[in-house]
Parts: structure tokens; sequence; C-alpha cells
């Protein structure tokens, strides 16, 4: 093994030490960017994983050389300690089979014996398609990039022209593009016309790019209005209304998104798959305190306890969300059902 491994101590360095322009990105939930100064913290240990799912971060890195038009990708899971912080040694092992396969310059076209190796790495995973979609779609819009040639065709779908039936033609990698291009070329206002109307085979893989996305009030608008719509169906497709529910998850933080699941948490009967969604897509809605209580008494009301215990696991490694549920489970607020769930919880 290269001697070099020694010397370097963290991925960060190792792309820097390979001359290499890289940006990381989280792709455990949604595809969320991580800034060369956050991921620098997380490799030192000091900062917690802001989006760990299931004890591990889950990240995909593209890194490219200055002269070279396409990046290369790496997707890497790597696990978490019981503080949330990145498991050192891990990442080291990491670092070591990347420099073992091929050296220094991560440029260099991988040999046979090379990409046997990498392909070894117990760190690599290969993402859901519709998540390796959106990765491409981040990619090529943050480098300024034309988008693949499966954009046109959705956008042209979108737009209604030829009716709603045609939609053979469009995949999942030409809705990510459109998703992620919403900026451009009237993008946004097609969107908002197209939604009442689109079928379930390409609602569902455009609301898990839009999931990703910073959405216009208009197209929430028309997300929840077409939620409400479906939920009066005298046949109600659960599925649809779990792909709705996603697509809000990057614009949590607007009005209309905050009252619309503020309203389903505290007003309906939520099904298991919505719950799981809300933890793990919407979470940022449970920052507040009442809405926090009224979701775990949701969690609680069958008394599935497997479920409670599950989503509480889920929630409690969320930075953003610890404080305030470890301060809601020892509220005198609780109800006595919610109390004697989360005593069930620290049973030995």
């Amino acid at each position: 093994m290269s001697s070099s491994s020694d010397t370097i101590s963290s991925i960060s360095a190792l792309l820097s030490l390979s001359d290499s322009q890289y940006r990381v990105f989280d792709i455990g939930r949604r595809v969320d960017k991580i800034s060369k100064e956050q991921f620098a913290k997380i490799e030192a240990a000091e900062l917690a994983y802001p989006y760990p799912i299931q004890g591990h971060a889950l990240l995909a890195i593209a890194f490219w050389q200055k002269q070279s038009t396409s990046p290369y990708l790496w997707f890497i899971k790597l696990p978490l300690d019981e503080r949330g912080l990145l498991n050192q040694g891990a990442r080291n092992h990491f670092i070591a089979i990347i420099i073992e396969a091929l050296g220094d310059d991560l440029s260099v076209n991988p040999t046979e014996q090379q990409e046997a190796l990498l392909k070894k790495n117990p760190y690599h995973f290969t993402p859901a398609q519709y998540k390796l979609a959106a990765v491409n779609s981040v990619v090529s819009t943050s480098l300024k990039q034309v988008a693949s040639k499966f954009y046109p065709p959705a956008q042209h779908y979108l737009s209604g022209v030829n009716g709603w039936e045609a939609w053979q033609t469009v995949g999942v990698q030409g809705l990510s593009d459109f998703a992620f291009r919403l900026d451009e070329a009237q993008n946004n206002q097609i969107l908002t016309n197209a939604l009442p109307y689109l079928p379930e085979e390409v609602l569902v893989p455009l609301c898990s790019a839009l999931e990703n996305i910073n959405l216009a009030p208009a197209v929430i608008k028309q997300l929840t209005t077409r939620y409400q719509q479906e939920e009066e169906k005298a046949e109600v497709n659960n599925t649809i209304l779990i792909a709705l529910l996603r697509a809000l998850a990057s614009s949590t933080q607007h009005p209309y998104s905050q009252e619309f699941i503020a309203n389903l948490i505290e007003n309906t009967d939520l099904a298991e798959d919505a719950l799981i969604i809300i933890a793990g897509r919407l979470w940022p809605t449970l920052i507040d305190e009442k809405l926090l209580f009224s979701y775990l008494e949701q969690l609680i009301k069958d008394n599935d306890n497997a479920l409670f215990s599950a989503i509480f696991k889920d929630l409690v490694a969320i930075p953003m969300i610890r404080p305030v549920l470890l301060q809601a489970i020892r509220s005198p607020k609780r109800s006595p059902e919610l109390a004697k769930a989360i005593g069930m919880l620290f049973k030995p």
C-alpha cells in the first residue's frame, strides 16, 4: 500500500491531494448539499452528522479534475457512533482501500484489478434508481452542465400538449432533470398546471425528485390540493398520497406546508406509512413541541410499540430534533398512554 495513506487523514484531504474539485451531498433522506466546511467538521468528529439514517451517513461525492468534463461519483455508506459522529476507523479504512486501489491519482481509469478492489469496498453502496437520477441532476445543474437527453421528452409531456396518457416516453432521469430545473423555461408554471392531472406512473417518480427541491408557493398549493382531492375519492390511492407528502420534504419551512402538515397530524387518523414518511422526510416540522406531541400520540394510537420504538430511534438520532424530543418525553404534558410507551423504550 502507498505510504501516503499514513499522512492522508480525511476524504477531503485525499480529494485535495489528487488535485480534484469536489462536491459532497447527503443522499440518505433527501439529496442535501454538505458544504466543504461542514464536511471537514463532520470528518474531524467536531459535528454530528446532520442527516443520519439507520445509524449511517449515506454520501455521494462528485469529483473531477479541472480539465475533465464529467465528474466521477462515489457512493459511500459510513457508520456513525452513538453520538452521531462519523466512525473514524471506518472512514480511515475507506481511504486505505481507495489508496490501495488507485494510489493518489483518483482520476486514473482503473484497471480490471483496481475495479475489482473498488467494487469490494465494504463502504460502497448502490443508491435506488430515483436517488441516482437526483444525484445526476444535482451534479449537472450545480456544474452548469446541460441536462440529459431525457429532459426534453419529460418537459414536453408535462406541458400537457399530447394529453396525460402518453407517459410511456417519460423516464425517471428526465423527470428528475425537470425538477432540478424548475427555475428555467417556465418549468414552475408547467408543473403547477400539470399537477392536478398527472397519472400515478408519472406523479410518483416526479414527487421523489421534488422532495429535494425548495418549491414555489404555487407548486406547494397544488400538491396539497391534489392530496385533499385524492383523500376524498371513494377508493383512496395510498401510493399517491405518500408521494405527494414526500414532495414537500425540502419545503417544510413554507407556511403552506407547515399548515397542511400540522392539520394532517392534528386532525386526521394517519396510516403507518404516512407516519413513517413524516419522520423520514418531513421531520423539520416536528421541531414544534405541540406538533411533536400530536405526532407521538398518533404513533401510539394502535399500541404498536415496535413502530413507536423504531421511529423514536430514527428521530432521536437527528441532531435538529433530538433536543426537542428528549424534552418532550420528560414533559408533564404527556398523556398516560404516551408515558407508558416511553417507559417501554427504556425497559432492559
